[in-house]
Order: structure tokens, then C-alpha cells, then sequence
């Protein structure tokens, strides 16, 4: 019932009727084109022109004779072109990537692989006053959690985070219909995504992993290879939320019906890594607590049909996080989170459990702690987040330090620091992918 409600609101809110709120010029900016010289106006772009030149290497601190000693070689040159056309914005923004350390070169819009990265190519209109629509390639975030995702389902780029690019290209990029109502204090955002985006999950091909079907680390010798939903309009995924205000509090409920982000179940007969069937359900409230802000965020994994009795998919799970983030002194925030998974039908997933297999606990606690200081006019910035798990008895430090050179053009430094008692868990898999790396960023 969801589905065909959701395709009703898609085919009769289409037709173009009036500007979107969020992309509308400020007040008295709209007639200035028409008070210039009409040669002036001629010499203009014909569309808003922004972007950045950037370059960033990264070495490894540690030898993987699976990976290359360099983590991360790459000039990028990003492009952002916005045009509005009547009651339409369009907006088109791109990489142009020279990467020789993963050294492939073939575009692959979906891997986020190759010279070309498109980041967003999508319009933005609004059919009805109380309503926006967003339609194409674009960048979709929601949730309370820094760093940490319960109930954002979108798509992530986990090897872009863990070797030291920018923070923003965790995110990776859908293909989707973005619908959002507005009434008054409620609002809806319902989000169509017509074929599967999966993560840029963690494959081999930058960073190692731990096979546990063979039962050590595997790299570029011997990548993930998965079987991806790509059927259009068929394997679909569909996302709600549902929010609203009360006085300085928001609160929201949420649910996905897709498919497991990054691979959680296996092919018996083929071997291959496979996206099984998800739902979830959650709920957040965030607002002020004492002197800072608060936050509490759940969601229900719902996995596919049988996944308790089926060793090769990963089972139901719970997830809770709760977090606070403060100002701790002069230009200094400090903010904590604890995050829980449970598994849920824990005894049909020992019952199941083959023979000398590595049993998951129960539950894997996970405390997170960000330190932020501004210096120097605040041209200067000191970062540091640190995850770490005392069940699975590892973690991740991430430090950088961002200094301002002028306005458009910044340095920056850090680190991705893994940690751990055994090579097979989450993080601790990882050590040996710990780098450092640098980098000259250039806005225009």
C-alpha cells in the first residue's frame, strides 16, 4: 500500500507550477540581471559557476602486501553549474578525478571508479505550495548521528572515508525522487530510489579486508565480487520521514524498504557477496539537554524471510544510539555517542553457526568522542574522533588539522589510525590500512 501511495504522489505532483522554496533568490537579487547593459549581461555565464581544485596524498603507515604503499594519489577537479529556467532550477556538479594509486581509469558511475565522478545532475521544482520535488542525482542525508547512521539508508562511500578524502564524500551519491510536503508543523519527506544504490562498500581494491570464508585478508588478490540488485523499478528502495517540531524539540519516525546496503549475505551456489531484502523502522527526538544538545535515535532492521535460520544472511538487529554535544570551553565542542547493535534470534544463530566458524556476540557497543578547537580567527581548525568498541575490543581515530590560507584556499593534514585485539573484527581488520595524508584545496 506504501508503494502505490508513494507512485500516486509521483505521478500527479510532477507538472511544474511554481519555484522551489529552498532555491529562490534572496529578496531585491532577482531583477539585477535586467538593470545591466545588455552588453554586460551577454558578457555573464549563462548558468552559476562554482567548484574547487584539489590535491591529496595519503601513505600507508603500515605494509599490506595485498595494497599499494600509497593510500591515496589523486588531483580532483570538481565542477558545479546551476541554472534556473522559469519555474525550474537545474543543477549539475562533477569530479574529474587522476588517481594513479587505484590506477582505473574506466567510468563507473556506480563504484564511484574512473576520471569522472557525477556528484549531482538533477532539477528541483515545486508543483504545489506545500510541496517540493527533487528529481535526479543527488546527495541525500537524514538521521541525528555524527558519523554513525541508523536510520539514513542512503548510500555511503566507506573507502573514500577511511582513506582520508573529505568528510563529505562519505556520502555517495543517489538516483532518486525526493518528494517533500509541508504542513505546517509536519512535514514528509518520502524519497523513491527506482534501482538499488548500493555503498562504495569495502571490496579489496583500495583496502584489505577480513575473509571469513577463507579466514584471512583479502586485497586487490582477491576482491569482493557481488551480485547487485540492478533491476529498474523492480529492485527499488523507498524511504519515508515523517517529522515535526515541538517547541525546541524535533521528532521523527522513518522507514526503508530496500536492501542491505553492503554486502550481508552470501550465494551458496555461486559464491558470490549478496544485497538481502531490508526494512526498518525508527524513531529519533533531538533538542536541548542542559547546556548542550541531545539526541536519541532508534531503528528496527527487519532482514529478509528466514535470515535466522540461514547462516549466510545477517540477521534481524536493533539499533540504538544516543549522543550529546557541547561547547566545553572558549571556541572548544565536545560532543559523545554510544551505539548499540543487537542481534536478535541470537539462539538460531548459534544453532545455525557452521562448525569452528567466528561467533558474533550478541551485542556490539560502540562510544564515540569528537574534540573540535578553532585558533588563530578561527583560520585554524583541530579535529579528532575517535570510535571504540569495548566489546569487539577495537577502534578508529581520525585526526586533521585545516588551516586557512586565504578565504578559497586551505591546507590539510591527518590521519586514519586503526586499532585492534583481533584481525576480524570490524576495525580491527582494517590495521593495517592505517595512513596518513595531506592536502592543498583550492575553492573558486
Amino acid at each position: 500500500m506504501i508503494r502505490l501511495w508513494v507512485s500516486m504522489v509521483v505521478v500527479f505532483g510532477f507538472a511544474p507550477m511554481a519555484l522551489a522554496q529552498d532555491v529562490t533568490l534572496p529578496e531585491g537579487l532577482g531583477n539585477l540581471t535586467a538593470l545591466k547593459p545588455p552588453q554586460e549581461k551577454q558578457a555573464g555565464l549563462p548558468v552559476d559557476l562554482s567548484g574547487f581544485l584539489e590535491t591529496r596524498m595519503g601513505a600507508r603507515l603500515q605494509n599490506d602486501p595485498l595494497q599499494k604503499d600509497m593510500s591515496l594519489g589523486e588531483a580532483r577537479l570538481q565542477i558545479g553549474l546551476e541554472k534556473q529556467v522559469d519555474r525550474l532550477t537545474f543543477r549539475v556538479v562533477s569530479d574529474f578525478i587522476y588517481d594513479p594509486v587505484q590506477d582505473i581509469y574506466d567510468i563507473d558511475l556506480e563504484r564511484g571508479q574512473g576520471v569522472i565522478d557525477l556528484r549531482e545532475a538533477n532539477m528541483v521544482f515545486s508543483p504545489l505550495d506545500f510541496m517540493d520535488v527533487k528529481l535526479g542525482r543527488q546527495i541525500i542525508t537524514w538521521g541525528t548521528g555524527d558519523l554513525i547512521f541508523i536510520n539514513d539508508l542512503f548510500a555511503k562511500d566507506w573507502n573514500s572515508f577511511f582513506i582520508g578524502r573529505d568528510t563529505e564524500y562519505l556520502k555517495a551519491p543517489s538516483d532518486a525522487l525526493k518528494t517533500a510536503f509541508f504542513f505546517g508543523d509536519t512535514n514528509l519527506d518520502v524519497v523513491y530510489v527506482p534501482r538499488f544504490d548500493a555503498d562504495r562498500f569495502i571490496d579489496g581494491t583500495r583496502i584489505s579486508y577480513f575473509d571469513r570464508a577463507r579466514g584471512k585478508l583479502s586485497g586487490r588478490d582477491m576482491p569482493v565480487r557481488a551480485a547487485r540488485p540492478d533491476d529498474w523499478f523492480s529492485d527499488d528502495e523507498i524511504a519515508l520521514r515523517l517529522y515535526r517540531s515541538f517547541g525546541a524539540y524535533e521528532a521523527a519516525l522513518y522507514y526503508y524498504d530496500g536492501y542491505w546496503k553492503s554486502p550481508a549475505g552470501q550465494d551458496q551456489v555461486t559464491g558470490l557477496a549478496t544485497f538481502p531484502r531490508l526494512s526498518v523502522y525508527g524513531a529519533s527526538l533531538r533538542g536541548p539537554v542542559q547546556a548542550g544538545i541531545g539526541a536519541v535515535e532508534f531503528g528496527y532492521y527487519k532482514s529478509a524471510d528466514g535470515a535466522a535460520h540461514n547462516p549466510l544472511v545477517r540477521n534481524d538487529e536493533l539499533r540504538l544510539l544516543i549522543s550529546y554535544e557541547q561547547e566545553v570551553g572558549d571556541e572548544l565542542t565536545g560532543s559523545l555517542q554510544y551505539y548499540l547493535e543487537r542481534r536478535l534470534d541470537y539462539g538460531a544463530y548459534l544453532a545455525t553457526l557452521p562448525v569452528g566458524a567466528i561467533r558474533d556476540d550478541r551485542n556490539r557497543h560502540l562510544f564515540t568522542l569528537r574534540l573540535t578547537k578553532l585558533m588563530m580567527q578561527q583560520d585554524l581548525k583541530l579535529s579528532l574522533f575517535n570510535f571504540y568498541s569495548p566489546s569487539d575490543r577495537d577502534g578508529y581515530l581520525r585526526a586533521q588539522v585545516s588551516y586557512k590560507i586565504r578565504d578559497n584556499l586551505r591546507l590539510e593534514a591527518g590521519g586514519n589510525i586503526f586499532y585492534g585485539a583481533e584481525i576480524h573484527s570490524f576495525f580491527g581488520q582494517f590495521q593495517d590500512a592505517s595512513n596518513v595524508y595531506s592536502a592543498l584545496h583550492y575553492d573558486f
